[in-house]
């Protein structure tokens, strides 16, 4: 006779914890040869995989060697990100990536362009908020005000959100550009 009790030990495949990693947030900086359809390709691994793009900046950065850096923030477990790292280096245009949250010690920016309707007290407050973020009034009107902020993505969320009671009209978002700290250049 066979006991009901030999599904419920330990080693019994049915009854087997999944184990969730954890997912993390990082910032890749992709070295490319700029040229048509690079961009398209490299996208298209994200989105044909099922990988999230949380940020994306890319430009040439080197004219005369015709060279692009393409800075994306993705999340994903540790197992999820050495995938998407190993197949962007498996590309043909990619000369380097550089995981800048692994290597550590990296500048990131972005630069937002927010829209608030401003009048009366409002219109004092949103300035006085602008003064304490660093926040430049590139254009003003009567009834509103586009601010230009750079900073951490943090900063720029908080400073959103607080315009956001003060009449948030529309806000646009650069993405993040991001360096590595010191005399080293990014490997080519």
């Amino acid at each position: 006779m066979m006991n009901d009790q030999s599904n419920s030990q330990p080693g019994s495949a049915y009854f087997l914890e999944e184990k969730h990693d954890p997912e993390e947030a990082h910032t890749l900086s992709i070295v490319v040869d700029n040229e048509p359809g690079v961009l398209a390709r490299v996208i298209g691994l994200f989105s044909g995989r099922g990988y999230n793009i949380e940020s994306l900046t890319v430009s040439e950065t080197e004219h005369e060697a015709h060279i692009s850096r393409i800075t994306i923030q993705t999340s994903g477990t540790a197992m999820v990100l050495e995938q998407i790292k190993s197949q962007l280096e498996r590309m043909v245009p990619v000369h380097s990536v550089n995981d800048l949250t692994v290597i550590g010690d990296a500048i990131e920016r972005e630069l937002a362009l927010i829209k608030v309707a401003g009048a009366g007290e409002h219109r004092v407050e949103a300035l006085r908020l602008a003064d304490a973020f660093r926040a430049r009034v590139v254009d003003a009107t009567n009834s509103s005000f586009v601010f230009e902020l750079t900073g951490k993505t943090r900063k720029v969320d908080q400073f959103i959100s607080m315009m956001q009671p003060l009449g948030l009209i529309e806000v646009v978002r650069t993405g993040i550009a991001a360096i590595r700290r010191g005399p080293e250049a990014m490997e080519f």
